[in-house]
């Protein structure tokens, strides 16, 4: 055992931990995400040195006992720019802009991706929907009248197939095109990666139930838009950089704004900069590729 985990274990075993095991049966609700937990830890061991909580300097000056534990070091909330670069009129490189309906937390699998729809109602959808899509969603809606369902169905997968769905909004059928978008100019972890979880349930939260304003500038090698997405104001890139959630990805996108959003996550050491040599995830998909 490294001489940092016998120090850990004497620390435990010296009985220091007892008010803080106390301080966590008492709060209500308990400590939900690592940022709370490592919140009561601080507050309830402010009687020893921060540096004792915060970063142990035992043999290992980078290894800290909330690290440890897997905790990260809380801070004070990040300041995001409200209404940060949401354009008046449409940016040089923009090709399309897409309004889309309220986003389902399922439609998004980590924190740099997001499937959309839009409302085949809006002027640009309404123009370029296949007749044999307009022709299945009639089918369908004259099925469920009828009660056959299993027609209904059959309907509804021939439109999903074709790259659309037929979703309830308040009660009201809409048919809507699905759009599958990847952040534009960032790089969070892959789901399996540390930091993977918190990334996508960070987008989520911003998200969830909301409806986005979408800028698409490009498609990727897998049939992604790629955009920048901005929800009631905030601009979702600026966000996942300044928690220290995503990477600037600079084989992409040369903005110093994204940059500088980095660089300050990196200074304030918070999300995926809490450790100490943190994955690229370019470099870890490599290396999958790869099997290394």
């Amino acid at each position: 055992m490294c001489s940092l985990k016998v120090w850990v274990l004497l620390f435990l075993l010296s009985g220091r931990y007892k008010k803080l095991i106390e301080a966590w049966r008492a709060t209500k609700p308990p400590p939900r995400t690592p940022e709370e937990a490592a919140r009561l830890v601080i507050q309830t061991l402010k009687g020893h040195k921060k540096a004792d909580v915060e970063v142990i300097h035992a043999y290992n000056k980078d290894e800290g006992l909330l690290a440890f534990y897997g905790l990260l070091l809380p801070h004070n909330p990040i300041e995001v720019t409200h209404g940060h670069g949401v354009p008046a009129s449409l940016p040089e490189g923009v090709k399309f802009e897409l309004h889309t309906l309220p986003v389902d937390a399922k439609a998004v699998p980590d924190g740099d991706t997001i499937t959309v729809y839009v409302s085949t109602t809006n002027p640009r959808e309404s123009t370029c929907v296949p007749g044999d899509v307009k022709m299945a969603a009639g089918q369908r809606a004259k099925a469920r009248a009828e009660r056959n369902y299993e027609k209904a169905d059959a309907m509804h997968k021939k439109i999903i197939d074709s790259g659309y769905r037929v979703l309830n909004i308040q009660n009201e059928e809409v048919l809507a095109r699905k759009y599958r978008i990847r952040l534009r100019g960032i790089d969070a972890p892959e789901s399996s990666m540390p930091y993977g979880k918190e990334a996508k349930e960070e987008l989520v939260k911003h998200v969830q139930g909301k409806c986005l304003r979408v800028l698409i500038y490009d498609q990727d090698r897998y049939g992604r838009c790629v955009g920048d997405i901005y929800c009631n104001g905030l601009f979702m890139q600026e966000i996942m950089l300044k928690k220290g959630l995503a990477w600037h990805y600079t084989a992409y996108d040369k903005r110093p704004e994204l940059a500088s959003w980095e660089k300050q996550a990196r200074a304030k050491r918070v999300g995926l900069w809490a450790s100490k040599n943190p994955q690229e995830p370019w470099e870890w998909r490599k290396n999958k590729r790869e099997g290394r």
